[in-house]
């Protein structure tokens, strides 16, 4: 293993998960910068309180893309690391460089990065996710959900290696979420009403 190479590899990984795709389509479509209003948040929840749904879903997209993109990059150089791609792009999603290491929550980046690290292992955390998101209606709480079985899923279909870079990622996430979380334990994160324009 070049070792040298995979530090290049990783820190590129890094730099490709901290753009900040939210802030950048903001500036294309004349929107308010994403860090100054609602949860101040540079993901795709917080750009659809900007009314664009389009823009929105631009961002999840992109976001999920540098996940995908990070982990390939990584598995370049070494074909059994690209749970640290997806560590380090998560990493670079929440501390990006060039927002003053103050970023989002990971959420779709990591999703991006576990269906390129394995499909399996992102397939069924997705659909953890999907399943979890139409019974409460609530994204966070299916993302933390999702997220916590991805290790176990990962351990029991890759390695024990690989799944611990994925538990400690999903702590990340969870860090990151600690707003969210005690919001759910009061019973006040908002929830997603079908039909309905997000307020």
């Amino acid at each position: 293993m070049d070792a040298l190479g995979l530090i290049a590899a990783l820190l590129m990984a890094y730099l490709i998960g901290s753009i900040p795709f939210g802030v950048i389509l903001a500036r294309i479509y004349k929107l308010p910068d994403p860090r100054y209003f609602g949860s101040g948040n540079i993901g795709a929840t917080n750009m659809l309180r900007s009314g664009r749904k389009d823009v929105a879903a631009a961002t999840l997209v992109l976001d999920g893309l540098k996940g995908i993109a990070a982990v390939l990059v990584v598995e370049a150089i070494d074909p059994n690391a690209g749970a640290l791609g997806l560590a380090a792009a998560v990493v670079g999603h929440s501390f990006p460089l060039w927002l003053n290491f103050k970023g989002g929550k990971g959420v779709a980046t990591m999703m991006g990065g576990l269906l390129a690290f394995s499909f399996t292992v992102g397939a069924a955390t997705a659909l953890i996710w999907i399943g979890m998101f139409y019974y409460k209606r609530i994204s966070s709480l299916a993302a933390l959900v999702a997220f916590s079985f991805a290790p176990f899923i990962a351990l029991l279909l890759e390695n024990g290696v690989s799944a611990l870079v994925i538990l400690l990622t999903v702590l990340l996430i969870v860090y990151n979420h600690q707003f969210n979380l005690r919001r759910l334990a009061k019973g006040t994160e908002p929830k997603f009403e079908w039909g309905k324009k997000k307020e």
